[in-house]
């Protein structure tokens, strides 16, 4: 699976392995939920694993998946955890019982690492944007449903801007990583982007780069920036120390686009990464929020 955040991810100070997109257990999260962030964070985190560590082939994965995603439906319906998951879904059951967890962002998120294996698989690009931000509803925006799910806050504007940053941070993901990506055959950058740019898929990472393929990145790094922007009122809307940590995790995806931005396209032969500076100034811009 994907696995962009080779950084710790902008919110966190992590007691546990990044895993992206989630900003869990931090020193700004709320003490009283740190058990139930952690047993989801495990889910998807030994459900990545499943999808992308070591050397098994695809078809081993997807059964994997298979076995863990009926493992999950188990305990939703009340039945204990069994088999060689059980330390990961003990947890999760406790969290589900306990905070009332919905199951259907949980089972979207392993539909999303299935989907990431067949496609990675069989080396296939997505259409057009639809296609991926179809991906990234299942992929990403789960994560953000669930905390505010755990934080109490359902209301529909919430929801909303909850998705765009999450849909932002996954694309945000795929646009520091085409360096890494696209060697190993995984397309997020769109056939319909491609054409409308007159560029084939080919030549993305030809040397010099074309002002075509510059402009193909920075075109999708402004998708992603209008998306994190479109939800970035909702660290308002968070008490506490969940909207403090969201500022974080908004300005650390902000930030690696500027850093995108910077590199002129160059984004395709090598990663961005953060340095001390920019932390500064991303828990600067954090405060001003």
């Amino acid at each position: 699976m994907h696995q962009p955040w080779d950084i710790t991810p902008p919110a966190v100070a992590s007691p546990v392995e990044h895993y992206e997109n989630f900003p869990v257990a931090s020193w700004l999260c709320p003490p009283a939920l740190r058990a139930p962030i952690t047993a989801i964070y495990a889910f998807a985190r030994t459900a990545d694993d499943l999808a992308d560590e070591g050397d098994a082939t695809a078809d081993e994965r997807l059964a994997a998946l298979a076995e863990y995603t009926r493992e999950l439906h188990r305990i939703a319906a009340g039945q204990p955890p069994q088999g060689p998951w059980k330390k990961v879904f003990g947890p999760l059951q406790t969290a589900m019982r306990t905070h009332s967890l919905p199951v259907e962002p949980l089972a979207d998120l392993l539909s999303a690492f299935v989907q990431d294996v067949v496609r990675t698989s069989a080396g296939m690009a997505y259409a057009d944007r639809d296609a991926l931000l179809d991906y990234c509803r299942r992929s990403a925006n789960p994560v953000g449903r669930l905390l505010l799910h755990l934080y109490g806050v359902g209301d529909a504007l919430a929801l909303r801007r909850s998705d765009a940053i999450c849909t932002a941070l996954q694309l945000i993901n795929f646009w520091q990583d085409l360096s890494v990506d696209l060697p190993r055959g995984r397309h997020y950058l769109t056939d319909a982007d491609l054409a409308r740019f007159h560029i084939d898929r080919v030549s993305l990472q030809r040397q010099p780069l074309t002002p075509e393929a510059r402009n193909l990145v920075a075109d999708n790094a402004g998708w992603a920036r209008a998306l994190m922007n479109e939800g970035a009122p909702l660290v308002r809307q968070l008490p506490g120390r969940a909207g403090w940590e969201l500022r974080l995790v908004v300005q650390g995806g902000l930030r690696i686009l500027d850093k995108v931005d910077a590199l002129r396209g160059e984004s395709l032969l090598r990663r961005p990464v953060l340095g001390a500076l920019d932390w500064m100034r991303m828990a600067a811009r954090a405060v001003a929020m």
